[in-house]
Parts: C-alpha cells; sequence; structure tokens
C-alpha cells in the first residue's frame, strides 16, 4: 500500500506531510529546488479541536501572492497535486479562505501506530546502550509519567501471559527483548471495512498526545522549544483516562478480541514512547515495575 511506503519513511506524521507539501510546491511552482515561503518554513499545525487528525497549511494564502493569484484558486491547485501523489494518505479541503486542511485517513494512521509499536526497537536499543547500566532515581514530580510507564508493562507482560499477543522471549528483568514484538501478528488495527477499530473519546485523544510527543520530536514548530515534562505528564494522563474508560479483559477479550487487541497495540505504542520521554529526552528510569 502507497501509504505503508510513505509511513515507513518517516517517524512523525507532521513530518510525512510536510514532505508531501515540499514536493507539490516544487511541483507547483515549476523548481527543482525545495522553496520556501519568505524564507520560513511551510506552514502546518495540527488541528486540535478537531475529532480527527487534522493537519492545517496557510500555504496557499503566502503562495498566491507571488502566484498572482486568489488564495483559493492556489489552495485548489496544491489540493489537486496532494490528491494526485498522496492521495492514499490523507483527505484533502480547501476552507476559506484558502486553508488547506490534510486529515489523516485511518488506514494511515494504523500504519503509523504499527511503525511506532515495532518500529521502536532501534530507538530503545540506542537507549538502553547509553542508560541500562545506570541508576537513575525516581522522580517526584514526573512519578506519575512513570507510574504510566510501569503500569503499561506489567499490562503487556500479562497480555503475553493470557495469549492476547506474542513477545519474543519475555523475561521480567530489564533486558531489551522482553519488549520485541512478534511482527508476524500484526496489530488488527482496522474493521473489515478498513475503519479504525479506536473510536473512544479516550483512544483518540491517547493517540493524539502520541501524534503530538512525535511531532515534536521529529518536526518541532517555529520557536522549536518543548516542554517535555509537560509532555510526558500529559501523555501518562491521557493513558490514564483511556486506561479507565477502554476495558481489555473480560467481556472485551471474550467477545471483542480484536478491540482488546487494538487497545493493546495502543498501550504498547503508549510504553514505548513513554520511556522515549523519560529516558531520552528528561534523563530518568522508566521502571517496569514500581
Amino acid at each position: 500500500m502507497h501509504y505503508k511506503l510513505l509511513v515507513s519513511k518517516y517517524t512523525s506524521l507532521k513530518q510525512l506531510i510536510n514532505s508531501q507539501l515540499v514536493t507539490v510546491l516544487s511541483i507547483y511552482t515549476g523548481s527543482n529546488k525545495t522553496v520556501s515561503i519568505g524564507n520560513k518554513k511551510i506552514p502546518l499545525y495540527k488541528d486540535r479541536n478537531n475529532s480527527k487528525l487534522v493537519y492545517v497549511s496557510s500555504l496557499a494564502l503566502g503562495l498566491s501572492k507571488s502566484q498572482n493569484q486568489k488564495a483559493m484558486e492556489t489552495a485548489s491547485a496544491i489540493a489537486f497535486h496532494l490528491l494526485a501523489i498522496a492521495g492514499g494518505v490523507f483527505d484533502v479541503k480547501i476552507v476559506s479562505p484558502g486553508l488547506i486542511h490534510l486529515q489523516v485517513n485511518d488506514q494511515t494512521l494504523a500504519a503509523w501506530l504499527q511503525s511506532l509499536v515495532f518500529g521502536s526497537i532501534k530507538v530503545r536499543e540506542k537507549i538502553g546502550r547509553t542508560r541500562d547500566k545506570k541508576k537513575f532515581p525516581v522522580s517526584d514530580s514526573l512519578f506519575a509519567a512513570q507510574h504510566a510507564h510501569a503500569r503499561c508493562c506489567s499490562l503487556i507482560l500479562l497480555a503475553h501471559r493470557e495469549g492476547l499477543i506474542k513477545l519474543i522471549e519475555p523475561v521480567p528483568d530489564t533486558s531489551l527483548r522482553f519488549w520485541n514484538v512478534n511482527s508476524s501478528n500484526p496489530i488488527p488495527w482496522l474493521n473489515s471495512d478498513q475503519t479504525l477499530r479506536l473510536t473512544h473519546p479516550d483512544e483518540y485523544q491517547l493517540i493524539a498526545e502520541l501524534v503530538q510527543v512525535i511531532d515534536n520530536a521529529e518536526c518541532p514548530d517555529f520557536k522549536g522549544y518543548v516542554n517535555w515534562e509537560k509532555v510526558a505528564l500529559d501523555l501518562s494522563k491521557a493513558f490514564e483516562n483511556f486506561w479507565s474508560s477502554c476495558r481489555i479483559w473480560g467481556e472485551v477479550k471474550i467477545f471483542s478480541q480484536k478491540l482488546a487487541q487494538a487497545r493493546l497495540g495502543l498501550l504498547m505504542a503508549t510504553q514505548s514512547v513513554l520511556r522515549f520521554l523519560l529516558e531520552e529526552k528528561l534523563g530518568i528510569f522508566a521502571p517496569l515495575e514500581l
């Protein structure tokens, strides 16, 4: 699938969309070079007030002046090229006075979540080489994030023991191989109609937080400053809300096993990102248990 190939190249969804805008911009302006608007980055931000993952760009507003066109005409032309090269990755909508809304579709989001679960192993190995032999204290200010990470770890191991997921050589110690997931058993993110199984508001909010963390890490905004402590606490809060509202065991496991597995996949992605935040960005221990 086209969207899987694109997602495999990028960790961040914002980075993925930005790359498509850069390609379209060079096509639209007839230039083989990377073009910027007023020597600035392409304007792109994630809409936080939407129930879907939507990125908004005002690219056409700046470009229309240099092209001597109306902003809506420029936006329509950019949208045409976007759909031609990446129509299977996101949906495009033009909004007055010339904003371009790019909504990440469910297939792309599923591929991104899958890559987050399986593709994060290299990041963990890098962290492990530099930090596993050191002892980091539990942080008072970040205890909620450390507790959320430990909770994720215990739930992942429980799911393996009960056969909901399959881990490679799981051992209850600090071995990084504890977290290697059997890639021959992909997470069933999508229903038979290719829509995302995870539709609960707290599932969406957790996904949105994960997306924001990776966007901040790989493709920061113009200011470039990120309060990683706040980011970690926001993610741990979103996880706690998800865990209190979205069951995995009991009736869900018995009657909706694929939903239970999709929720476990989201939990595994959360564990991976929490560890990245705690050890890589904040320099403190990401405990397997408390």
